[in-house]
């Protein structure tokens, strides 16, 4: 088919639909992550590990795959058929998520969560890179800002839905339904989303090398890239241990914990990302520099009140600081997606999306889980040695939300200076 012939295109279907879809499998990418964290406890009870080895599962098991394989899958996205890419890892991450639910032991269940990572690599660039093709600049804000509700719903599916699943059934049951659900999902996309057609130009190859070099050279893609990593190193450290940290603080099971962490964090931060999305689009109009500044301020202040929700004397006062938490965080990497989409030429957007990732990905998720299982290890464990080993992990985020600002003062000019050369 001749993509640049009008005639020839097939028939797209409704932006808002594919993006609804592309939300529920980011719904089960987040929650498949989440379901381990939420499920800690009688895990270590049934294979006998500690923190420091479920620190491992949730980090580098799963993140360091995840991480690399982004990058090569993420060229090919940029001249191949994004939708099929997305499926296929969709259909390969569900699969071994119901696998980790027949688990015979630490190394069965580490097996299996690489195989989650190894699938889930195949989403974020190619679906970034798909929103951008159906959303017109000044949607992108709001289209963004609806796909970050995947983490509140993977939070909430996993803490909550996950133990509840486990105490009725088992911790294997809530796996195997994960991912049942998940190939579901990811059958009626298949179905109804269409690849947007691409001019020749925009998909041909650029060499890795040279692309990587052009744009770590840029202090407003360096600014996104470490910013966002050191942001989601703090956040995914209380993400994942959250549920755990109330559950050992607070003499509650880990369902009851989960349920009181995903309800506490899950609306504040729907809502949060929401009128960050909604705001992002609007001051983006003056500037999309902008959108880099509010997420600065947005982390900061997240930063912040994680650690006071850290240090919560009772589940009262935690669940009252989670309100402002979820507000200030449940936004801030809208602006950094819409920022890397702006800044990026078409043709080399899934590829630059993913050199990204790999940076927020590495330090997201393979460091900030394991770093704070393993100081929490250090620090003798419990409830004591958990809140130590979180509150030496948050603070880090202020330094991402440094990174931001800096990026910001050079976001246009680097974005003209970038298109520039592409069109020479």
């Amino acid at each position: 088919m001749n993509q640049t012939d009008p005639a020839a295109r097939p028939a797209l279907p409704n932006k808002w639909i594919v993006l609804i879809l592309l939300l529920g499998i980011a719904i089960f990418n987040h929650a498949d992550r989440f379901l381990l964290a939420g499920l800690v406890d009688p895990i270590k009870a049934e294979f006998g590990v500690s923190d420091g080895f479920m620190g491992l599962l949730m980090g580098p098991a799963f993140a360091v795959f995840y991480s690399t394989l982004a990058i090569p899958i993420a060229i090919y996205a940029d001249r191949a058929n994004r939708i099929r890419i997305i499926v296929a890892g969709c259909v390969i991450w569900s699969v071994f998520t119901i696998l980790s639910g027949y688990a015979t032991g630490p190394a069965t269940l580490a097996a299996a969560r690489i195989g989650v990572g190894v699938g889930e690599a195949a989403f974020q660039a190619p679906a970034y890179s798909v929103i951008a093709a159906y959303f017109m600049a000044d949607q992108r804000g709001k289209a963004f800002a609806v796909m970050a509700l995947a983490v509140y719903f993977g939070q909430m599916l996993g803490y909550g839905a996950g133990p509840a699943i486990a105490e009725v059934h088992d911790w294997r049951f809530a796996f195997k339904l994960f991912g049942a659900i998940g190939l579901a999902i990811v059958a009626v996309a298949w179905l109804i989303v269409r690849e947007p057609p691409r001019t020749e130009a925009a998909t041909a190859r650029l060499p890795f090398v040279p692309l990587a070099r052009q744009l770590v050279r840029l202090r407003s893609y360096r600014g996104m890239m470490f910013g966002m990593g050191i942001g989601v190193l703090s956040g995914i450290a209380f993400g994942f241990w959250g549920p755990t940290l109330f559950s050992r603080n607070y003499g509650i099971s880990m369902a009851e914990a989960g349920s009181a962490f995903g309800g506490a964090f899950v609306i504040p931060g729907m809502i949060g990302a929401m009128l960050f999305g909604a705001l992002a689009d609007r001051i983006a109009k003056n500037g999309y520099a902008r959108m880099l500044v509010l997420s600065a301020i947005g982390l900061a202040v997240a930063t912040g009140v994680v650690v006071a929700t850290v240090w919560a004397q009772s589940l009262t006062v935690a669940l009252l600081w989670a309100l402002p938490a979820g507000l200030f965080g449940g936004g801030w990497a809208v602006g950094i997606y819409a920022g890397l989409q702006y800044v990026l030429p078409d043709r080399m957007r899934a590829t630059g999306t993913a050199i990204a990732m790999l940076a927020v990905n590495l330090l997201g998720y393979v460091i900030g889980p394991w770093l704070a299982g393993v100081l929490s290890e250090a620090f003798g464990e419990g409830a004591q040695g958990l809140r130590m080993a979180l509150t030496v992990v948050v603070p880090v985020g202020l330094l991402g939300a440094l990174l931001l600002w800096r990026g910001a003062l050079s976001l246009e000019a680097d974005r003209k200076s970038l298109h520039e050369e592409q069109t020479n």
